[in-house]
């Protein structure tokens, strides 16, 4: 398992447009990819979890990848964030 810490600076937070790229990013990966905030995680390859979690800029979320291809999926969605969240 991978996991990285993410202070979001976009001023509208994770919103509908991003999260969707989000998720279908997450969604081709055979690995569980899941995102955490204050303690609640959600799958990452499901836009309603995704935008559930509310979050807004300045929160520190917690990117989780587990099972096959974790190492390329965290690589994947972890530049997704810093040039898009």
């Amino acid at each position: 398992m991978r996991e990285l810490k993410y202070v979001i600076t976009d001023p509208m937070g994770i919103h509908a447009r991003p999260a969707g790229e989000l998720v279908k990013a997450a969604a081709g990966f055979p690995c569980n990819v899941t995102i955490e905030k204050d303690g609640r995680a959600v799958d990452a390859k499901r836009i309603m979890g995704v935008m559930s979690l509310g979050v807004k800029c300045g929160m520190e979320i917690t990117l989780k990848t587990a099972g096959e291809q974790e190492d390329a999926a965290m690589d994947a969605l972890s530049k997704f964030l810093k040039e898009n969240l």
